[in-house]
């Protein structure tokens, strides 16, 4: 080889084509591992047959930790380990097939080549990725639909709400924009794992089970200064509302920027939406899933509890809690320290509730497993168990003299709902049964007490469980809220409290309300409004009872969450006490998006944006964020002018998109009356 430098062409186009990597924004060439890429250099003039070329990634490259491998010319490919097979030859240049193993470590690798007369020379440095087209490789999905959506899709759909009233949002993992596999690299050379140990940390880049475990730790802030600040107190502060953020992009964007400071806020559908972004830019296919009425069981005994006072406030005294909704993911990947059967999807969640080995990270928990009672498999399946399953129970706290007595207890409202989004549709699918056993079926009961013997919860004696006789006994009232009008912000809340008496003679009933606002966690925020009333019922009655929670009186006391929740002590005389409650979401106004036009690569399009001010009072302070893979670099922002009472805004902007095919816009309206009005919209962008 020639002392000059020789010069490579890496053929960036049609390796990428055959790799799946094209959407990548980059000079460097990116692979997937087990498939054969083709370069040509020059400088080559000796016998081709005697070159040798080296392959090294990681901080401190060998054969052991197989971060370095060094072979000469084959001519075939081998399935074990790194190889060259020569394509073609010229005067001055030589092509070469190379091929890495289906197991390869992952990550940015040089490229050297050498003969035998002569020092090695540079040939540059390309990444390589896992490869879920490869049968070989553990993250292999077999259906080309599902690689497509669960690793090059860039647009999302992420449901959240309660389980009465699902609701959903866009969301763009932007795994594909400038820069953010360099980031995504970074975030596993800043984790604590590497900076422990570097070198073990390297040689296990090759395993989606490591990475994703590493990656669930590295998303939030806590432990290691990792990519997300999470913030849950209604106040944000110092930073950006979690429900303000419409992608990814942005947020690895400033985390790099600002010197690898956490960014502020995230919650749980930033976490795992974050985390969607990293896993299918790196190649391992990613999901994200929502849990409806999720539980945090803090203390690990499947089982959640919940305090309120005399009144019917909501007490924050315990650790355990129950979310409207929880975000996480599902990563695919085969468990081969499990056995094949737990293979397939495992969850990750990067959400920090509750420390795992010491850090706050959670998973891989293998789906299955979950399914089946297996929690003592790795990773935290107790917790994940847990959070679709646990037992509640709702107390009643006496503030002066801490005794408690239990109102009631539930094993069926517990995970609900399980959704994610389709495959190349955007609808919701639900996925409820892939986590469980029909609900309140002898087989999902069994499975139950099978994960509690495995927990060793069965025999152990626990002093702050309620004893058979207060589970078994019965109320002499039953109670509940029906929803009398729209749930949109602007309008009036109307309720009506319906009680009726189950027993033959007539009982008195003195019933506490109260109206809170709450994060989507069910913390209580601010108080908003109470009442009391006493009412006797007639044997077998049915009464009910109209609530009118005013705009004016909750408007200012909301979070962004726009949920409140609403509660009923009931208490009768001579009986036991009934607790009657219910989360209520309330809608945003909408807003509508207009393609006016056909859109076109490289062409300018106008797009129109209308939002119509439904309340009488003015709002000011109204500002649009627009973005889109491939439909626009980074993010729009137009100031919009003051609306009155009732008056329209039209806002037009012009699109030039950059790549053909069905595109998403992401529009998000703010205002001071309305946080984070968000809406999405198809464009197909023709040639």
């Amino acid at each position: 080889i020639a002392a000059s430098q020789p010069s490579t062409n890496w053929h960036v186009k049609e390796n990428a084509r055959d790799h799946h990597t094209s959407k990548f924004s980059s000079r460097e060439l990116i692979v997937r591992r087990g498939q054969a890429f083709v370069i040509t250099f020059n400088g080559a003039e000796e016998a081709e047959q005697n070159l040798t070329f080296i392959v090294e990634t990681g901080p401190k490259p060998s054969k052991q930790t197989r971060t370095q491998a060094i072979f000469g010319i084959s001519s075939t490919v081998s399935k074990e380990s790194w190889s060259a097979v020569l394509q073609s030859t010229s005067s001055n240049s030589v092509s070469i097939s190379i091929s890495s193993p289906p197991n390869a470590v992952i990550g940015r690798y040089k490229l050297s080549v050498q003969s035998d007369s002569s020092s090695s020379a540079s040939l540059g440095t390309f990444v390589l990725l896992f490869n879920p087209w490869s049968s070989g490789d553990d993250v292999f999905m077999p259906s080309k639909a599902e690689c497509e959506e669960y690793v090059l899709e860039e647009f999302g759909i992420i449901f959240a709400g309660n389980k009465n009233h699902i609701s959903s949002f866009g969301w763009n993992f932007g795994q594909f924009q400038a820069d953010i596999l360099d980031i995504c690299l970074s975030m596993l050379d800043r984790s604590l794992s590497y900076r422990q140990d570097p070198i073990t940390d390297a040689s296990h880049r090759n395993d989606p089970k490591y990475l994703g475990r590493v990656l669930s730790a590295m998303v939030n802030a806590n432990d290691d200064q990792g990519v997300v600040l999470g913030n849950w107190s209604g106040n944000y502060e110092g930073g950006k509302s979690p429900s303000s953020w419409t992608g990814s992009g942005e947020i690895l964007q400033s985390w790099k920027k600002s010197g690898f400071r956490p960014v502020r806020y995230g919650q749980c559908w930033v976490f795992a939406a974050v985390l969607t972004t990293v896993l299918r830019c790196l190649g391992i296919p990613t999901r994200t899933i929502t849990n409806f009425s999720s539980a945090h069981d803090a203390d690990g005994n499947l089982r959640v509890d919940e305090f309120y006072d005399a009144s019917g406030n909501h007490l924050n005294r315990a650790a355990d809690s129950i979310w409207n909704f929880h975000v996480w993911n599902e990563s695919w990947f085969t468990r081969s320290d499990l056995g094949p059967s737990y293979s397939g999807w495992q969850i990750l969640d990067a959400t920090p509730q509750e420390e795992s080995e010491g850090i706050y990270q959670c998973g891989p928990a293998s789906r299955k497993a979950i399914k089946e009672g297996d929690v003592e498999l790795d990773y935290d399946c107790p917790f994940v168990f847990a959070e679709v399953n646990a037992d509640c129970m709702y107390w009643n706290y006496d503030t002066s003299t801490g005794k408690k007595t239990l109102i009631f207890s539930q094993s069926t409202t517990i995970g609900q709902a399980i959704s994610t989004k389709a495959v190349g549709r955007d609808d919701r699918v639900d996925v409820t049964n892939d986590y469980k056993y029909e609900e309140g079926s002898k087989k999902e009961r069994d499975i139950f007490k099978k994960a509690r013997k495995k927990l060793g919860l069965e025999d152990k004696f626990d002093p702050t469980a309620p004893t058979q006789q207060e589970i078994e006994q019965k109320p002499d009232v039953s109670g509940k809220f029906k929803v009398a009008g729209p749930l949109q912000i602007g309008k009036d809340l109307d309720l009506i409290l319906v009680l009726a008496n189950l027993q033959s003679d007539a009982k008195t009933v003195h019933i506490n309300m109260t109206a809170w606002s709450t994060v989507y966690t069910r913390r209580p925020v601010h108080g908003i409004w109470k009442d009391s009333i006493s009412v006797t019922l007639s044997p077998k009655e049915e009464k009910q009872f109209p609530i009118k929670i005013p705009y004016t009186e909750y408007q200012q006391q909301l979070t962004t969450d726009n949920t409140i929740q609403v509660t009923a002590l009931c208490h009768v005389e001579g009986g036991i006490q009934v607790l009657v409650q219910r989360d209520i979401a309330l809608d945003n106004p909408t807003i509508d998006i207009q393609v006016l036009g056909e859109a076109k690569v490289n062409r300018e399009v106008d797009v129109e944006v209308i939002f119509t001010n439904p309340i009488d009072t003015e709002v000011t302070d109204c500002v649009l964020q627009v973005e889109g893979s491939d439909l626009l670099r980074g993010i729009l922002e137009i100031d919009v002018p003051p609306l009155k009472a009732g008056e329209n805004s039209s806002t037009k902007f012009k699109l030039i998109p950059f790549e053909a095919g069905p595109k998403h816009l992401l529009v998000n309206f703010s205002c001071d009356k309305f946080a984070n009005i968000k809406t999405f919209k198809m464009v197909n962008v023709t040639e």
